[in-house]
C-alpha cells in the first residue's frame, strides 16, 4: 500500500509539473520577446508587467468557435492535438529531477524518451493530412522531412553520453556523471539541442508553420482550444527538451564543485537557462530555407555526432 501511494504521489507531482511548467515557459516567452523586440502589448494585461497576459490568452482561446472543416477526416483531425501533447507527459515521467525523485524508473530511459518524443511529432502529421487543406498538407510533409533528418543526429548525440556512462538509463547516467564530461561532450550537447529544436519546429526551424509561405502549416484549420493544445504541446516540448539536455549533458541535480545540496533546484535552474536560450533563438535568428535545414542536418550535425561518438570511444579506451 505504501509503495502504491508513493507511486501515485510521484505521478501526481509529474502531472502538476506538466500543467504548470509549459505555461510558465509560455508566459516567459511573452515577456522576453516583449523586451527584446519592443513588443509592448504583452506588458499591459492585468497591470504590473502584464501578469494577466496568460489568463487573457486562455480566455481568448476558450471563447473561439471550435471549427472542423467539412471535408476533413473528423476523427483524425480531432485526435491530432492529443497525440501532439500527451507524449511529452510520458517523457516527463521518466526524467529524474533529484536523487530518488522520478515519476517512473525506465531502464532504457534514453530510447524511451526519444521514441516517445518522435510520436509527438506525429500529431503535426495527422493535423496536416486530416485538414483537407493543401497548405496544411505541405506543413505536414515538411514536418515529416524534419523528423527524418533530425532524429538521427539527436539519437547519435545521446548515444555518446550512453557510451560514456555505460548505461542507457537516465538515472544511471546521472549517477555516473563527472564534471569533466561537460567540455568533453559539448559537441554532442550542441547537436542534441539543435536537433531537438528542429523536431519541435521552433524558430529558426519553423518551416512547417511558416506563416509567410503556408499560412500556418499543419495548424491552419485549427481554432479555439484545439489550437491552444498545439501551442501547449510546443511549450511542453521545450520543457522536455531542456530537461533531457540537462540530464544528459549538464549533470542534472549535480552542482558545480560537488555542491549537490540544492537537488532538484539545480535541475530546474539549468533547464530554465536552456529554455531562455530557446526563446532567445526565436527572437534573434531568421527562418532557414528547406534546403538549408536538410544541409545542416546531413552535412553538419550527423558528422559532428559521429565524431563525438568516435571521441567518446577513444577516451573510454584510454581510461580503461
Amino acid at each position: 500500500m505504501t509503495d502504491a501511494l508513493d507511486v501515485a504521489v510521484r505521478l501526481l507531482l509529474v502531472f502538476v509539473a506538466f500543467l504548470v511548467l509549459p505555461l510558465v515557459v509560455g508566459q516567459t516567452e511573452h515577456k522576453v520577446m516583449a523586451h527584446m523586440q519592443g513588443r509592448l502589448g504583452p506588458m499591459y494585461a492585468g497591470g504590473f508587467h502584464g501578469w494577466a497576459q496568460l489568463v487573457a490568452d486562455g480566455v481568448k482561446f476558450a471563447q473561439k468557435e471550435d471549427v472542423v472543416p467539412k471535408d476533413a477526416d473528423r476523427r483524425v483531425f480531432q485526435l491530432a492535438p492529443a497525440v501532439a501533447l500527451l507524449p511529452y507527459l510520458l517523457v516527463l515521467v521518466a526524467i529524474p529531477v533529484a536523487p530518488g525523485s522520478v515519476g517512473a524508473v525506465v531502464d532504457a530511459g534514453i530510447f524511451f524518451a526519444l521514441a516517445v518524443m518522435g510520436v509527438g511529432v506525429l500529431g503535426s502529421l495527422m493535423a496536416g493530412w486530416a485538414s483537407a487543406n493543401k497548405f496544411s498538407l505541405l506543413g505536414g510533409l515538411r514536418t515529416a522531412a524534419q523528423l527524418l533528418a533530425y532524429e538521427l543526429p539527436m539519437l547519435l548525440a545521446a548515444a555518446s553520453v550512453a557510451m560514456a556512462a555505460g548505461t542507457v538509463s537516465l538515472t544511471g547516467i546521472l549517477d555516473a556523471f563527472e564534471w569533466w564530461w561537460v567540455p568533453w561532450q559539448i559537441v554532442g550537447a550542441l547537436v542534441f539541442f539543435v536537433a531537438g529544436l528542429a523536431e519541435l519546429q521552433r524558430p529558426p526551424f519553423d518551416m512547417p508553420v511558416a506563416d509567410s509561405e503556408i499560412i500556418f502549416g499543419a495548424y491552419t484549420e485549427y481554432t479555439g482550444l484545439r489550437f491552444a493544445l498545439f501551442l501547449l504541446a510546443e511549450y511542453a516540448g521545450i520543457v522536455v527538451l531542456c530537461g533531457l539536455t540537462t540530464v544528459l549533458f549538464l549533470g542534472g541535480w549535480h552542482g558545480p564543485g560537488g555542491a549537490d545540496g540544492l537537488g532538484w533546484l539545480w535541475t530546474l535552474l539549468k533547464a530554465a537557462v536552456l529554455a531562455f536560450v530557446v526563446i532567445w533563438l526565436r527572437v534573434s535568428y531568421p527562418r532557414l530555407r528547406e534546403d538549408q535545414l536538410q544541409k545542416l542536418a546531413w552535412t553538419t550535425l550527423v558528422p559532428l555526432a559521429l565524431a563525438q561518438i568516435a571521441l567518446t570511444g577513444i577516451v573510454k579506451v584510454a581510461i580503461q
